[in-house]
Parts: structure tokens; C-alpha cells; sequence
């Protein structure tokens, strides 16, 4: 799908080796948040936007002040027809 890309939070996002797995497999570009505790962080803004949901408050605005993520890997050429 264009312009997919995939966040990639946790343990396992340190490891630069399972990251190139992910974006040879799935053919996106993945990128990490260094932020401790990043699905907590995620859980918190959707609830922050639960609570404004009635006042038409879209998700996008609820993160726009969230850590941008920065790009970990990319697919190597040719993963794809692998």
C-alpha cells in the first residue's frame, strides 16, 4: 500500500536487524519513538480523544504535539521480489 510505514515500539525496536526484517517483509519504511513506555503513550492520547470525541475534536489534533517518530530502516532494494 503507498505510503505505508510501520512504528515499531519496545524491546525489539533497539534491534536494528528484526526492524530491516520488518521493512524487507512488509516493503515499508520503519520508524521508532524514543519515548519510554511509547504503547502507554498511545493509550493515552486515544483516551484523551475519547474524552473530547463530543466536541469533534479529530485524533490528529489530540497527537499533534506527540514526539515525531525518526526513521529507523528502510526495504532494502529488491526485498520485494524475494
Amino acid at each position: 500500500v503507498p505510503r505505508t510505514r510501520i512504528l515499531a515500539t519496545g524491546g525489539a525496536s533497539h534491534n536494528k536487524k528484526i526492524l530491516q526484517v520488518l521493512s524487507d517483509v512488509f516493503n515499508a519504511p520503519v520508524y521508532t519513538i524514543d519515548t519510554a513506555n511509547s504503547a502507554c503513550l498511545g493509550s493515552a492520547y486515544r483516551a484523551i480523544h475519547g474524552l473530547v470525541a463530543e466536541k469533534n475534536v479529530c485524533f490528529a489534533d489530540v497527537v499533534k504535539l506527540a514526539p515525531e517518530p525518526r526513521l529507523a530502516v528502510s526495504p532494502t532494494t529488491g526485498a520485494e521480489e524475494v
